[in-house]
């Protein structure tokens, strides 16, 4: 259920339900509008702080009981120091609606002070992300022990243009992120490729884009002899799927996004370890965040081209699979010999990324849960971002950082190729274990030398395996924020 969200110029006392959230960073001081709240509460907001039971600290919450009339209780956010005040802002929306969730609240309110467009816009998608769950296959629990969603959040805030504009993005970003990790978050058996396709079907019916969908015959037609390898072994038609938005002038060329969609990868013949093994449902998070962009480009009704392509598969091991040692030829034509069969996804991109030529892009950025390499190197907190093009780079950074998904930059030096030569095809899809994260991105270079391009491994991103606060363990909706920021900024 999508969150709705409000707008309130009146005053806080006006609010009457059970959470009024308020977030402070560290050493603000109460203003007018708090103080008077504070007042009809006896002066609990301003003893707290005088006595550091609350410092304002990051993700620091505190309860409190709320007036005789209006907010049944408030809930005090730390922003710690803000400095980044849009993305201290959405974490603290986060976290206010994920115990407003916690609680059954059903509906909450929000006050955050004066607030710009960007500001307001971070709230709401906070606030969405909060709020998410998957509860499709769950059984509802009693009457005793059920907790109702949040349903409904109202902002305080100046009634102005900025602030309907914030709120109608916000929506519409937050709607692309919750597709993105509600297709994330379905098992593999329900998210398949067929499934994505139709979910690329039903967005582009709703907001007038072109939809093609390539199946087994048409790629073998194409010679898409790298993205077929890894589907020979599964009976589950593989597909090729292609959205098109044409938002800017004819003519113009697109950004064109990429996202891999292996809907589960067991490894193939090369088979992976059984211990989270039940995680590798996650490895179509890229294609899940093409999916979600466009759900909200389509929204918000950018100017600008864009295509998003996906490539979707499983790879299994089975009497048909491919096996290591074998060489296949790739849409573009280069021969790839096969080392390792869980190097799968670099495979099916390879072709992907062939594919995209036929669109002439202005740029294209792909997004891949490609490698544990890149784990190893950054963690999950950035993802590795790849790319010969410095200003590229800087200009996907920055809508990272815009969209509060930080990447980092790794090298993408001629001298890495020398790990992935052949020693009897063009290439070889595993340079082993040293710089796997870099020989992966050098070889899904070999394919994209028509047009500007970028690589965002997102393998230590994409979803999380602990509770991070903010969001609960599963996906997190990354890369579909990056993507959002970044075609924007191309827009603007």
């Amino acid at each position: 259920m999508a969150l709705s969200i409000a707008r309130d110029a009146g005053k806080l006392s006006a609010f009457d339900g059970p959470m009024l959230a308020i977030p402070l960073a560290e050493k603000q001081e109460l203003s007018a509008e708090l103080a008077e709240l504070d007042a009809a509460i006896g002066g609990a907001i301003a003893r707290s702080l005088e006595l550091r039971d609350f410092r304002g600290a990051r993700d620091e919450l505190f309860h409190l009981s709320g007036p005789q009339s209006g907010a049944r209780r408030l809930l005090l956010v730390g922003m710690g120091s803000a400095e980044d005040r849009p993305g201290a802002l959405r974490r603290a929306a986060a976290l206010a609606s994920r115990q407003a969730v916690k609680l059954g609240a059903g509906r909450m309110g929000w006050y955050s002070g004066p607030v710009t467009e960007r500001d307001v816009e971070a709230i709401v998608t906070g606030l969405a992300a909060g709020a998410w769950q998957y509860l499709d296959l769950k059984t509802p629990p009693s009457d005793n022990e059920l907790r109702g969603p949040l349903s409904s959040v109202t902002i305080f805030a100046a009634d102005t243009a900025g602030t309907i504009a914030g709120i109608s993005s916000g929506e519409s970003i937050a709607a692309g992120q919750a597709l993105a990790r509600t297709l994330a978050m379905m098992p593999g058996n329900l998210c398949t490729p067929e499934f994505l396709a139709s979910t690329a079907t039903d967005i582009a019916n709703r907001h007038g884009m072109k939809i093609t969908v390539l199946g087994r015959k048409e790629m073998e037609a194409e010679g898409m002899g790298a993205f077929l390898c890894v589907a020979q072994g599964t009976p589950q038609a593989p597909k090729l799927i292609a959205i098109e938005y044409s938002g800017g002038s004819p003519g113009e060329k697109p950004v064109t996004l990429v996202g891999k969609g292996l809907c589960f990868d067991s490894g193939g013949i090369s088979i992976k370890p059984a211990q989270s093994m039940e995680d590798m449902k996650f490895d179509m998070c890229g294609a899940a965040g093409v999916l979600g962009a466009m759900e909200a480009i389509g929204r918000m009704k950018l100017l600008v081209n864009v295509v998003g392509l996906i490539g979707s598969t499983t790879n299994m091991p089975s009497g048909t699979a491919v096996n290591p040692g074998d060489v296949v030829r790739s849409h573009l034509g280069k021969f790839i010999e096969i080392i390792n069969t869980d190097a799968e996804g670099r495979l099916v991109l390879a072709d992907v990324l062939s594919y995209a030529r036929r669109f002439d892009p202005a740029v294209v950025i792909d997004a891949a849960t490609l490698t544990g390499a890149v784990v190893i190197a950054l963690g999950h907190t950035a993802t590795g971002i790849f790319s010969r093009d410095e200003g590229l780079i800087g200009e996907v950074i920055a809508a990272g950082k815009r969209a509060g998904e930080p990447a980092w930059s790794l090298p993408l030096w001629d001298e890495y190729r020398e790990l992935i030569k052949s020693d009897v095809a063009d290439i070889k899809n595993s340079g082993g274990r040293p710089a796997g994260a870099v020989t992966a991105a050098m070889f899904l270079r070999e394919f994209t030398e028509e047009y500007p391009w970028v690589h965002l491994d997102i393998a230590g991103t994409a979803y999380t395996e602990s509770d991070l606060g903010t969001i609960p363990k599963g996906p997190t909706g990354v890369p579909t924020a990056t993507f959002i920021e970044f075609v924007r900024g191309r827009a603007n």
